[in-house]
């Protein structure tokens, strides 16, 4: 990633997004999202590209986000350097899925400003503070790792469910990390029919069975806590 400098003229993004009934909340309106990152882009002297927003999307699925999509391809493309968000989540919805985006940042060779917790990667401090989140989505992943492993110990003991059929062990931990990583329904359901991975019933997979496989690991986990 770049370093700011007293003659940066480098060119940025801002980016908003409010969820369904919370434009009006106090601190998350499209308006007061867009005229902070604006400010800041004056401040650092940048060239601000163009603003784009997503109003009454929800922060699970970025893919949903027709703002966003279009900022990350324009950054790819090299059509601006910086993508500046007013809030961590107006961005991503966890720490695991800002660790991504970053990632891509890092690979693409852009920098990414969050105000609400001085992020700033144009600078030393700020590539630190990635540094930092890295290493918290990692070990949250790794968590998540444990309990899927707990929660299979458990089922072994207790035996097979009487009635319905069992999805392969490694096959649910291999789901529960791929979303923990961050993929989506579809994107797992895909891989696994061109794995030719196997569902229980041994029929192909959709993003609902791959949700009740990972609704079937969060119980599990919590009967074994």
């Amino acid at each position: 990633m770049g370093t700011s400098t007293a003659t940066d003229t480098r060119r940025a993004i801002t980016y908003a997004r409010v969820s369904t009934g919370r434009q009006a909340e106090s601190g998350l309106s499209l308006d007061h999202q867009q005229r902070t990152t604006a400010e800041h882009v004056e401040r650092k002297g940048w060239h601000l590209e163009t603003h784009l927003a997503d109003e009454g999307r929800s922060g699970r699925k970025s893919e949903n986000r027709d703002g966003l999509q279009t900022a990350l391809a324009m950054l790819a493309a090299g059509e601006a350097e910086v993508l500046v968000v007013a809030k961590l989540d107006r961005l991503a919805r966890s720490v695991i899925d800002f660790a991504r985006i970053m990632q891509t940042a890092d690979a693409e060779g852009w920098d990414i400003v969050l105000l609400d917790l001085d992020v700033d990667t144009t600078s030393a401090a700020g590539r630190l503070m990635v540094r930092i989140f890295a290493a918290c989505a990692e070990f949250e992943s790794d968590r998540i790792g444990d309990r899927v492993r707990d929660a299979h110990a458990e089922r072994k003991t207790r035996g097979v469910r009487h009635g319905k059929p069992l999805l392969a062990e490694s096959t649910r931990e291999r789901i529960a990390q791929t979303r923990a990583d961050g993929a989506t329904l579809a994107a797992i359901a895909q891989v696994l029919n061109e794995d030719d991975v196997q569902t229980a019933r041994g029929g192909t997979w959709h993003p609902s069975t791959v949700a009740h496989v990972l609704r079937s690991v969060a119980l599990d986990a919590e009967q074994a806590a």
